[in-house]
């Protein structure tokens, strides 16, 4: 009998060890916190590891392989991945701190972002700026992390952002260099996966561990080990009576008075002196004017004081195969030519300018201007109106393509042998097409902006409303 007793001990015993590891990993499993450690949240960090080791690797070696401007960008934006992969640890181990902490946890991953970004500016003059581009107008990206909503949708927006451009790479590498394709397909993919990612764990917001200790202020420092404190001083000398004391004794004098002056009640008013109307500014024109003047003069010195840190050279120069005309104001001799086939046009931030350019030219970009007036000749390939205000664009013989995007204000005067050419328009407002009617005469066609879209039964037809014309 004792000896059947001593196995059904140990039977229990085995039986307890097993129920408890099986309610430890369904803990885990299921989300729960074992031990401190939200398992649900780990869990998602894994899949994140996943996206690393999967989409980011192939995009890694499509960069190397493609190489210069492209792989350090890649670098870059793997230092960055890599950040954030350090951020959603911490979110999966510790709970959500303060606005103030939150902020400072973030800031290497914007730190991340806008040397990124910067990187794009600083080589404009890159054949691959289209590569360039596109990794720069997505990377925000990566501040997901601080949507509190929906943060899916918002990565989806920024790799709208990046097909724009990754749509031009294809263009001109599909034929000719699979290594770019492949480039677009890997890097797309990366923010296809965290919008998957974002939806499975993360839907309504960045999720935090519901245990464990406050997240510290800072994302890579370790928490420091608060130091014992110091013995308190030795007592000081005893007081020695000064001249200062008297002073003291003034100031609380004055102290009194104040107070007795408030207790006056009604009477503390007799003391007030009475303000002719000629020094009143409301009864007095002269002096709203003075001031008014005083304000105005402070304001325009600001205003240039600003706009002389921050003007840059003008330039007008050919760097290999890319004229590069950036930064002129109210200049209108601008002109280009001695131009060949295989060249292209570059002109960035220039405002209420002309420039001209002659002969026969592959392509011209337009960033960022307002207020130019261009006239080209001949264009084999296509003109883009980028990102620019009140654009006034004139054709004197021949272009295929007109691409006019995020413009407000574009003018068009084509020329009888440009007629064919396709004008596609995105994001853009108050555009119009000159076509000629004889010599030196043009009537205006304005471009839709408004669209009606139905669907027929098999597919959505889309087409410009009668309000736009």
């Amino acid at each position: 009998m004792e000896g059947l007793m001593e196995r059904l001990e140990r039977a229990v015993t085995r039986l307890e060890k097993v129920s408890t590891t099986m309610q430890a990993s369904s803990g885990m499993a299921n989300g729960d916190c074992v031990n401190g450690i939200d398992g649900g949240l780990l869990q998602s960090l894994e899949v994140f590891d996943i996206i690393m080791k999967g989409p980011v690797s192939d995009y890694l070696s499509s960069s190397k392989a493609i190489g210069s401007e492209v792989e350090k960008h890649a670098e870059m934006v793997n230092k960055a991945l890599q950040t954030q992969r350090t951020f959603l640890k911490m979110a999966a181990t510790h709970q959500e701190p303060a606005k103030t902490e939150l902020h400072d946890l973030l800031k290497p991953i914007s730190d991340h972002i806008q040397e990124i970004q910067n990187f794009r500016e600083r080589n404009r003059g890159s054949s691959l700026f289209n590569h360039l581009s596109a990794i720069s107008e997505s990377i925000p990206a990566l501040g997901w992390v601080a949507v509190t909503q929906k943060p899916g949708p918002y990565v989806k927006e920024m790799n709208d952002a990046a097909t724009f451009y990754t749509n031009r790479v294809l263009k001109d590498y599909k034929e000719t260099d699979r290594r770019h394709v492949d480039w677009v397909r890997s890097y797309l993919s990366i923010w296809t996966e965290v919008q998957s990612f974002i939806k499975q764990h993360h839907t309504t917001g960045l999720v935090w561990s519901k245990s464990g200790p406050i997240a510290p202020p800072s994302l890579f420092d370790p928490p420091t080990i608060p130091a014992a404190p110091c013995p308190p001083p030795p007592p000081g000398p005893p007081p020695v009576f000064t001249d200062d004391d008297s002073e003291m004794g003034g100031a609380a004098a004055q102290h009194l008075a104040l107070f007795a002056q408030l207790n006056q009640g009604m009477d503390i008013t007799k003391g007030l002196k009475h303000v002719s109307d000629d020094k009143k500014t409301h009864k007095n024109p002269k002096l709203r004017e003075q001031a008014a003047q005083v304000k105005t003069k402070t304001t325009a010195s600001e205003k240039s004081s600003r706009a002389v840190v921050q003007k840059r050279p003008p330039l007008l120069e050919l760097e290999g195969k890319k004229w590069r005309v950036e930064n002129f104001e109210k200049k209108h001799d601008l002109v280009i030519d001695e131009t060949e086939l295989k060249q292209v046009v570059y002109v960035f931030n220039c405002n209420e300018s002309t420039l001209q350019i002659k002969g026969k030219i592959n392509s011209i970009i337009v960033d960022n201007c307002k207020k130019l007036g261009l006239v080209f000749e001949k264009v084999v390939g296509i003109v883009e109106i980028i990102n620019s205000k009140a654009v006034k664009l004139q054709v004197l013989g021949t272009v295929p393509t007109i691409s006019i995007n995020k413009t407000e204000g574009c003018q068009v005067y084509l020329s009888q042998d440009s007629l064919n050419c396709d004008i596609v328009s995105a994001k853009s407002s108050e555009m119009n097409i000159m076509v000629p009617q004889g010599d030196d005469d043009y009537r205006e066609f304005p471009v839709p902006e408004q669209f009606k879209t139905v669907w027929d039964g098999l597919k959505l037809m889309t087409e410009p409303t009668e309000i736009a014309g």
